[in-house]
């Protein structure tokens, strides 16, 4: 009679795995944040093009038209980017409104790119894949461009969601969050990642002197970071694939890492945005 046995091995290695890449991926991206510049906006196309490469497999779209896709997003990441935040004059001294006005414009030629790129392809997922990734890729480079603290705020907050999340599904488990889209989301998942993220949020705030709003955003940001795993995971789940590619080990794709910052960066623009206007 064969000894069964135990998953508990395979399950610690699992877990070794995902903190090891996860602690490397962590440590590029905070040197990248904290270099800025050209430096931070290079690795931004990457992950960018790596996304849009995963969107366009998982899609089953033509590789064709998904280095198209990819090759684009040099326009918004770096043309538009430089254009209209120069990397040079980055962390300007009197942040206002008008000197993030220009974004909008940046975002409705990125937009205009996705529309045309959907309408000559004839697919309405590679237009919505590039808006999907380019929008917050540039939101992204403009909040560096802007205020390099907010930046590290914003990942302090989706990271320690993720984290928060994870351990509490895990650990405590309970009725199922969605279970037709992520059988293995549970309400104490979302929970738990909220209250890491509003614990965090508040810290970080503090200790970045970003100030209010985000003081008190982590939360928000936290339920915002699941639910844009939640429409990956939706994605995923419509295009019968379990992860968006295996590059990361432990982890899956580079979208299925960064699946919840993209939202996280848009609204945090937005918050910025706001706050300005408010002034």
């Amino acid at each position: 009679m064969s000894e069964q046995r135990s998953p508990e091995p395979a399950a610690t290695s699992d877990l070794a795995t995902r903190f090891a890449a996860g602690v490397v991926m962590i440590a590029i991206a905070c040197f990248a944040i904290y270099f800025g510049g050209w430096p931070f906006r290079l690795l931004v196309l990457a992950a960018a093009g790596a996304m849009l490469v995963e969107w366009g497999d998982m899609h089953r779209v033509s590789r064709l038209w998904t280095w198209i896709g990819a090759a684009l997003l040099i326009v918004p990441v770096l043309v538009l980017a430089e254009r209209f935040f120069p990397a040079a004059d980055a962390q300007p001294a009197a942040l206002d409104l008008d000197s993030l006005a220009p974004v909008w414009i940046a975002a409705g030629i990125t937009a205009a790119i996705g529309l045309v790129l959907g309408a000559v392809s004839r697919r309405l997922a590679v237009g919505w894949g590039f808006l999907y990734v380019a929008i917050p890729s540039l939101a992204l480079v403009v909040l560096d461009w802007a205020w390099l603290e907010l930046v590290f705020w914003l990942m302090l907050v989706t990271w320690s969601t993720d984290i928060f999340a994870y351990f509490a599904g895990r650990g405590i488990g309970g009725p199922k969050l969605a279970p037709r889209v992520s059988p293995n989301k549970t309400w104490a998942g979302l929970i738990g990642g909220m209250a890491g993220a509003a614990a965090v949020g508040a810290l970080a705030a503090w200790l970045l002197d970003v100030g209010a709003p985000f003081l008190f955003l982590g939360a928000p940001m936290g339920l915002i970071a699941q639910l844009g795993d939640l429409y990956e995971s939706w994605v995923k789940r419509r295009c019968g694939v379990k992860d968006s590619s295996s590059l990361i080990p432990g982890h899956g794709g580079v979208l299925d890492r960064l699946d919840g910052l993209l939202p996280v960066i848009v609204a945090t623009l937005i918050v910025l945005v706001a706050r300005l206007a408010a002034a």
